[in-house]
């Protein structure tokens, strides 16, 4: 009697690939790339599809891939939007609620403003900013979501130098960046790759990246640090991270890890990763679960400090 070796598992049906947030925002534009490269290259026996549920700043996205407990079709897509929502919304929502598969990459953060604007440097904006901190006159700062990662900067940026900016909030960072364009806010701190193609056609201006070092790629070398550029050391990195259902099977965890390896290999992948200045980051297993530890308490120290709790 011959016995085959029962085939590890791989999709039988569609992948539903969920982003808790907008259309054109950093989330969703990973999301698509990874669909396209999957299709491109054959990655996947079954075509992997993006759908947006951004309501309730992604718990509607977060609460929908917790109620597919064991679904192996189902992954989502993660911002640290992660912490952010349960904390700052009181959404019965957890990390721990769901299955790691794997971190993708680490995103960057970078204050923009306006390239009609007068301020070469995030020094004169700053400047500026100060002097109309009081009453109606306030700078606005556009981000994504309230209680989100883009608020908790403009607070640490607000406590570390002494400004007030009004925040106003966004569904996606595409909107977002497309509110600086059209003027109808002074600045904003959005990641690279939301604001590339407006940065190439000369419409807006970054002025300093919140990271301890400067992004090593051609297109962003001459763009300062925050401490380099305003003396202060705000350092922020958002995960782009994927996850499964609770009680996802170890073995369709292994298929992603492994689909995502190669999807992390091709050049498309590669390409995007350096055009959006994204940090790679590849990682699972315990140092993956050890990470999100470590950032969701970072997350509930600054939001705390800046009275975005709930």
């Amino acid at each position: 009697l011959i016995t085959t070796p029962a085939r590890a598992w791989e999709p039988t049906k569609p992948i539903e690939f969920v982003v808790p947030a907008g259309t054109g925002g950093g989330a969703d534009q990973m999301a698509r790339l990874i669909s396209g490269v999957a299709e491109k290259h054959k990655l996947s026996p079954q075509p992997v599809i993006a759908i947006n549920k951004s309501g309730g700043a992604g718990a509607e996205g977060f609460l929908y891939v917790k109620e597919k407990k064991g679904d192996p079709h189902t992954i989502i897509i993660t911002l640290s939007n992660l912490f952010t929502t349960p904390l700052a919304t009181g959404t019965p929502f957890n990390w721990r609620d769901l299955t790691p598969v794997a971190r993708i990459a680490l995103d960057q953060f970078i204050l923009w403003v306006h390239a009609d604007t007068p301020y070469k440097t995030a020094k004169e904006y700053i400047a500026a900013v100060k002097e109309r901190s009081g009453g109606d006159q306030r700078m606005k700062m556009g981000g994504t979501g309230s209680k989100q990662e883009d608020q908790i900067i403009t607070v640490q940026l607000e406590q570390a130098l002494g400004v007030k900016f009004t925040y106003v909030p966004f569904k996606g960072g595409g909107e977002v960046c497309v509110n600086l364009v059209g003027k109808h806010i002074d600045s904003t701190v959005n990641n690279p790759i939301e604001c590339v193609q407006h940065m190439k056609a000369g419409a807006v201006r970054p002025l300093a990246v919140f990271d301890g070092a400067r992004i090593t790629d051609p297109l962003w070398k001459e763009v300062p640090t925050v401490k380099e550029a305003l003396g202060a050391d705000i350092r922020y990195q958002m995960l782009r991270g994927i996850f499964g259902p609770p009680n996802m099977s170890k073995d369709a965890v292994a298929w992603y890890v492994s689909f995502l390896k190669k999807v992390n290999e091709t050049p498309e992948f590669k390409q995007y990763l350096e055009n959006g200045a994204l940090k790679p980051a590849f990682t699972t297993g315990a140092e993956y679960t050890k990470w999100v530890e470590q950032n969701e308490k970072l997350h509930k120290d600054l939001m705390a400090k800046g009275g975005l709790i709930k």
